[in-house]
C-alpha cells in the first residue's frame, strides 16, 4: 500500500502508476474504438446485406454477448499473470475479428465476426484492475473512473470519426461497399501498435511485474496465485452481485445506446448518417469528464462521510439515469431528444464511475474476481436490453422500459453495506497510505 500513488499527477510519466494511468486509458480508447467501429456503419451494412430488424438486434446482442464470458475469466487471469500480459494479448488477438468483419460477405459471417470482436470489451476489466493496483484508497475511485471514462470515449469517437473516415475514403473514389470495409482497417491496425507501447512502458504494480515478484517470494495484492480462488471468493460476496445488477443498469444501457443510437436517429428522426453519427457520438464523448466526475464525487464524499456513502451516491445517480432515459424515450423533437440524451448520459457515465469507485473496497484479496464479475454485469445488461428490443420490436418502447428498470435497480446500490470492521480497516489503509506519502514528501 505504501508504494501506491496517493495523487494523480496528470503531466508526469516518471512514476509507474502514472505511466500505467495514461497508457491504460489510451489502450482502453483504442479497444473501444475498435469494438464500436461497426456501430455507425450499421445503416450501410444493414442495406448491403438486406438485414431485418431482428437480425440487427442479433448483431447488437452478439457485439456484447461474448464479452460476458471473457470479462468473467479475464479478472482471475490478471490475478495469475498480471494486467500487462493480459492487455497485450487481448489487443493482439482482437485485431483479427475486426479485419474479419471488413472481409465479411453476408449476415452469418458478419455476425460471427461481431461476436468475436466483443472479446475486446474485456479491456475494461484489465484497465480497472491495473489502476486499482497502482493507486491508494484516497484517489483510486478517481483514477478508475478517469481511465475508464477517457477510454470509453473511444466508443463516442468511433461514432463521430468512422463516418468521417468513410466519407474521406469515398471522396478518394472508393465505392460505398468497399469504403465501409476499408474504414475498419484503421482500428484493426491500431490495437497491435498499442500493445507494443503497453508492453514496453508499463508494469503490473508499483513494485514491478507479477511473475518477477512472485519468483522473489513477494506476495502481490489482488489475488492468490491461481486466480480462481479469488473468483470463488468474489462469487460468495453478495455485494458483488448487487453491483453486478447496478452495472448492468448503467454500463449495459451505455453499450446498448452505442449500438442502436445511430439507427434510432436515422429511422426515428430521419437524420443523415453523418448527422446521426455526431448525435450518437455526443453521448459517448460525455465520458471525457462524466465518468471521472462520478469517481471523483465518490472519493470526495467518502473522505468526509466514510465508505458507506459511496453506495448512497450510486443510488442517486442511477435514479437520475432512469428518469432521464424515460424522458429521452418519449421525446419526438430532435432538439429535446438530444438534450434528454445528454442529461441521462451524464448520469449514466457518472453511475459507471461511482460503481467502480466501490470495486477496490469490496474484497482486496479477490480484486480480479470482483472486477471481472461486476464488469460482466455490464454486458449482461446490454444483452438483456438487446433481447428486450427483440421482444418489444420497437427501439423507442425498449428505451422507455429500460428507464423504468434502471430506476428500480437503484435499490440494489442501497443494499451494498459494509461492517464496522470493514470500514475501520479501509480507513486505516487510507491513513497509512497518506502518512507514507507525507513522509516520503518530507524526505524528498
Amino acid at each position: 500500500m505504501t508504494d501506491k500513488a496517493t495523487r494523480i499527477e496528470l503531466f508526469s510519466l516518471l512514476a509507474p502508476p502514472m505511466r500505467a494511468f495514461h497508457l491504460t486509458w489510451m489502450a482502453f480508447f483504442v479497444c473501444f474504438f475498435a469494438w464500436f467501429s461497426c456501430a455507425p456503419l450499421m445503416p450501410l451494412i444493414k442495406s448491403e446485406f438486406g438485414l431485418s430488424v431482428d437480425q440487427v438486434a442479433n448483431i447488437s446482442i452478439a457485439a456484447v454477448a461474448v464479452t460476458i464470458l471473457v470479462r468473467l475469466v479475464i479478472g482471475p487471469l490478471c490475478d495469475r499473470y498480471g494486467p500487462r500480459k493480459m492487455y497485450c494479448a487481448l489487443m493482439l488477438a482482437g485485431a483479427f475479428p475486426v479485419l474479419g468483419a471488413a472481409l465479411s460477405t453476408g449476415y452469418e459471417s458478419f455476425l460471427l465476426c461481431r461476436l468475436c470482436i466483443g472479446a475486446v470489451g474485456a479491456c475494461f476489466v484489465i484497465s480497472q484492475y491495473h489502476t486499482s493496483m497502482m493507486f491508494a484508497p484516497n484517489v483510486v475511485g478517481t483514477a478508475n473512473a478517469a481511465t475508464a471514462g477517457w477510454g470509453n470515449t473511444g466508443a463516442g469517437a468511433a461514432q463521430v470519426l468512422v463516418p468521417l473516415l468513410l466519407a474521406a475514403i469515398m471522396a478518394l473514389g472508393a465505392g460505398q461497399s468497399s469504403a465501409w470495409r476499408l474504414a475498419l482497417v484503421l482500428p484493426a491496425l491500431a490495437m497491435p501498435v498499442m500493445a507494443i507501447f503497453y508492453w514496453r512502458f508499463t508494469q503490473d504494480c508499483p513494485q514491478g511485474n507479477v511473475a518477477e515478484l512472485r519468483a522473489r517470494g513477494i506476495a502481490v495484492e489482488g489475488g492468490k496465485k491461481g486466480g480462481w480462488a479469488s473468483f470463488r471468493a468474489a462469487c460468495a460476496n453478495y455485494r458483488v452481485w448487487m453491483l453486478f445488477i447496478t452495472y448492468a443498469a448503467c454500463f449495459g444501457v451505455e453499450v446498448f445506446i452505442h449500438n442502436i443510437a445511430a439507427i434510432y436517429y436515422v429511422d426515428h428522426f430521419h437524420l443523415s448518417l453523418k448527422a446521426a453519427g455526431i448525435a450518437a457520438g455526443s453521448f459517448g464523448l460525455l465520458a471525457l469528464f462524466a465518468r471521472a466526475l462520478g469517481g471523483w464525487l465518490s472519493d470526495k464524499a467518502a473522505a468526509h462521510r466514510g465508505l458507506g456513502v459511496r453506495a448512497t451516491l450510486l443510488c442517486v445517480l442511477m435514479v437520475g439515469e432512469g428518469l432521464g432515459l424515460m424522458c429521452f424515450a418519449h421525446e419526438d423533437s430532435i432538439a429535446l431528444a438530444l438534450v434528454a440524451m445528454l442529461v441521462f448520459g451524464l448520469f449514466t457515465h457518472m453511475a459507471c464511475g461511482a460503481t467502480y469507485a466501490l470495486v477496490p473496497f469490496i474484497d482486496r484479496k479477490a480484486l480480479g474476481g470482483v472486477a471481472g464479475i461486476i464488469g460482466a454485469g455490464g454486458n449482461v445488461g446490454a444483452v438483456a436490453a438487446g433481447f428486450l428490443m427483440k421482444g418489444v420490436g420497437s427501439i423507442q418502447q425498449t428505451l422507455a422500459t429500460l428507464g423504468v428498470l434502471v430506476t428500480v435497480s437503484a435499490l440494489c446500490a442501497l443494499a451494498v453495506r459494509f461492517s464496522s470492521e470493514h470500514k475501520a480497516r479501509e480507513a486505516a489503509l487510507r491513513e497509512r497510505a497518506l502518512a507514507a506519502a507525507s513522509t516520503q514528501g518530507v524526505m524528498n
